[in-house]
């Protein structure tokens, strides 16, 4: 038998269970109830069954495709016209075609060369490098090589550099001068003052070239470059040249010592 505080307690658990409820949907979504519940489509509200039939089946009056129709067929006709040119064009490019020599240095004696990033703008791009062999220069003797090559500097080497492009069949001989230009932003400006220091250098090695005969070569920059690449050219036994010493400067050069008194 019920007693009225059982029937009270009763009655405040029903009360309480539906605010615990509304109180956990409430948690999981912040939009009102008359919101979230579902609606009907404008279709449903406004049309029949015979309408949409109607709308279904009816021509459109408009004869035209949008503009995104027309880009896909104007894509579809570009490939087709290169598909016509591979299958009829390309096969009479065979009474051109020729065996690929590789070039030497006595065909081609400077290499130019250049950076590109497929059209994308970038400072180097208009950088030019031109790379020649010393042999190749028009040098009038031996003494006129020797003094192009204290001219150049470190950009004189032995070896040819490895981004010039020269063939590994291709004798070092006296070594290889490489000149850079990036001072300009016009690519042929920068190759015209690259060319230009080339031909001051040529002219200056041809005059007097006998007097500076007997300077040596300095060759610290060829060392360093072996010392930072550190595959073993670097130790003592391996070395390529022989380094400048006292010796190989001339003796009018060397300070004189004083008289030993008698």
């Amino acid at each position: 038998m019920a007693t009225p505080l059982t029937r009270s307690l009763g009655l405040a658990r029903s009360l309480r269970a539906p605010c615990t409820a509304q109180t956990l949907k409430r948690n999981f979504s912040v939009s009102s109830p008359a919101l979230a519940r579902r609606t009907k489509t404008v279709l449903e509200e406004t049309m029949s069954e015979d309408d949409i039939m109607t709308l279904v089946t009816e021509q459109d009056s408009v004869q035209d495709s949008p503009a995104l129709g027309h880009r896909m067929l104007q894509h579809y006709r570009k490939v087709l016209h290169y598909l016509r040119v591979i299958e009829h064009e390309m096969p009479k490019l065979v009474a051109y075609r020729q065996p690929f020599v590789p070039p030497f240095s006595t065909e081609t004696p400077i290499i130019v060369r250049s950076i590109d990033y497929q059209g994308e703008e970038h400072p180097a791009t208009a950088k030019r490098v031109i790379v020649v062999a010393v042999d190749s220069l028009p040098l009038s003797d031996k003494h006129a090589v020797h003094k192009i090559k204290l001219l150049a500097g470190p950009r004189w080497s032995p070896n040819p550099p490895k981004d010039a492009g020269i063939c590994k069949q291709d004798r070092w001989g006296e070594g290889f001068i490489k000149i850079s230009c990036d001072t300009f932003q016009v690519p042929e400006m920068n190759l015209k003052w690259a060319s230009d220091a080339l031909d001051r250098l040529i002219k200056e090695a041809n005059t007097e070239a006998k007097a500076y005969s007997d300077v040596p070569l300095d060759v610290r920059h060829v060392y360093a470059k072996i010392r930072k690449a550190k595959k073993g050219d670097h130790l003592r036994a391996h070395r390529p040249l022989r380094p400048v010493s006292v010796a190989d400067f001339p003796e009018e050069w060397l300070p004189r010592s004083a008289p030993v008194p008698l």
